[in-house]
């Protein structure tokens, strides 16, 4: 008869070293995400200064010292906030441009989910802080390469999925879309400008990012008459 006493293999032991390190990774991980929940909204709404170790402690149902602990400056805490904040936004933006059917319709996503959202705006507050931290840097430049990187990503899968011309390579592409909507946004945001007002002038700036396959057949078939006349002309 099999001894009942005897543990799996593949079940870790209560006091299994490998076991306690995983266990307290999840929990750090997960004391971390509830610092950051906490902590954005109280930067957006009271800025770095009006917000507090304590009160942000208190909002995650945390000590101020796991703050020092797992972030050690409030400053960090604000720039990974904001970084985040920033990647969400921008995964939102993909997921409102998956319907678009045409070019004009996918910008046109892109650009209301983005100005809609003061994530921008809070980025932008994170890099104006890194100047005076150095240290911080790191984080925002990893934030602005994964930005580029997921941007190109899906630029590239919609141009392929409808047959679009781009008329720029999708890494160009998206670094011009980001940068585009950290001016306007900046911009508008000193002239209380509204979501749409910003929506429209990114529109204007940015101009047209490709073709669908229906207007690049038209353009073949102008260029095939011009070639035409021009060759019976010179005939």
């Amino acid at each position: 008869m099999a001894d009942k006493s005897a543990r799996a293999p593949s079940e870790p032991a209560a006091g299994d070293p490998k076991h306690a390190a995983r266990a307290t990774r999840s929990a750090g991980r997960k004391m971390r995400s509830l610092l950051l929940d906490a902590a954005s909204p109280l930067f957006r709404e009271r800025g770095l200064s009006g917000a507090s170790i304590t009160d942000i402690a208190a909002a995650a149902d945390a000590f101020p010292s796991q703050i020092t602990y797992y972030f050690r400056t409030k400053e960090a805490l604000f720039v990974e906030c904001a970084c985040r904040e920033l990647l969400y936004v921008a995964r939102a933006t993909e997921q409102a441009a998956l319907k678009a059917r045409t070019p004009r319709d996918y910008t046109h996503a892109l650009a209301e989910t983005v100005t809609a959202s003061d994530s921008v705006a809070f980025f932008a507050e994170a890099l104006t802080l890194t100047r005076r931290r150095p240290d911080l840097a790191p984080l925002v430049e990893r934030t602005i390469e994964r930005l580029h990187a997921e941007g190109a990503r899906a630029y590239a899968s919609q141009v392929e999925r409808h047959g679009w011309r781009s008329l720029r390579a999708p890494d160009e592409s998206s670094r011009r879309f980001w940068a585009v909507a950290i001016g306007v946004i900046l911009e508008g945001y000193a002239m209380g400008r509204s979501p749409d007002e910003l929506c429209a002038e990114m529109l204007r700036v940015l101009g047209e990012q490709a073709k669908s396959a229906g207007d690049a057949a038209r353009l073949r078939l102008v260029d095939d008459r011009d070639a035409s006349t021009t060759s019976d002309e010179e005939s």
